[in-house]
């Protein structure tokens, strides 16, 4: 049980470190209100869920994530949200991709799983823009644009994630189970794990979210 949480502890370190370097892969797109990026980020976040399960990969990806807004000028104050919409994705990704109950075909289930993450992701983050720029007084219309243009580029992101996060999990799901990370790579979801449990963690997720959008935007004003 040592053994596992200080892999636990090293894997998200690891894959954290690993994000905030794949956010730097990108290219920045100005829209007029906002700037959205392309970037492999995203990427990392999904194969961290795939890889080492729910609470792993969400804490890797939400902290690589909000690192690098944390350094730079352009999105440091909404580093707190970006902590909470990563954490879902890697999260979601995760605890699916460890479930028990599984599709018959593994690739069919790993590339839904990476799927259902990147959606999750795109809703919040897509959410997250329009209302923070109607809580900052743009009008329709102009908070509209930036959430189309935001909901482009994350669906561009969420195709280069896809491409490049599944083949990398089957290319190393095998030879990190003769690693230190075996037990965390081969781990599944305990069937009697209490359904409200998640629940109680989705709920307080949203208040957070809520409270994160409006904070990052009075901050903007």
């Amino acid at each position: 049980m040592k053994n596992k949480k200080l892999a636990t502890v090293v894997a998200v370190g690891l894959m954290a470190a690993l994000c905030f370097v794949g956010n730097y892969l990108q290219i920045k797109i100005p829209n007029g209100v906002l700037v959205t990026r392309i970037h492999f980020g995203n990427a990392v976040c999904i194969l961290a869920g795939l890889l080492f399960g729910g609470l792993t990969g969400g804490l890797a990806s939400g902290i690589g994530a909000s690192l690098y807004d944390l350094l730079d000028p352009v999105y440091i104050v909404s580093s707190p949200v970006t902590f909470l919409t990563k954490f879902a994705m890697g999260f979601l990704a995760g605890y699916l991709s460890k479930s028990e109950k599984r599709l018959k075909n593994e690739r069919a289930h790993i590339l839904l799983c990476a799927i259902v993450g990147q959606l999750a992701y795109i809703v919040l983050y897509v959410g997250k823009t329009y209302i923070s720029q109607r809580i900052l007084g743009y009008e329709v219309g102009t908070a509209f644009t930036a959430a189309a243009t935001n909901l482009l580029t994350s669906s561009i992101n969420a195709v280069i994630s896809v491409v490049v996060a599944v083949p990398l999990y089957f290319a190393l799901q095998k030879p990190l189970k003769a690693t230190y990370f075996r037990e965390l790579v081969a781990e599944r979801s305990k069937p009697n794990e209490k359904w409200y449990f998640y629940v109680i963690i989705a709920a307080v997720f949203l208040v957070i979210l809520g409270f994160a959008v409006w904070f990052s935007a009075v901050n903007k004003k």
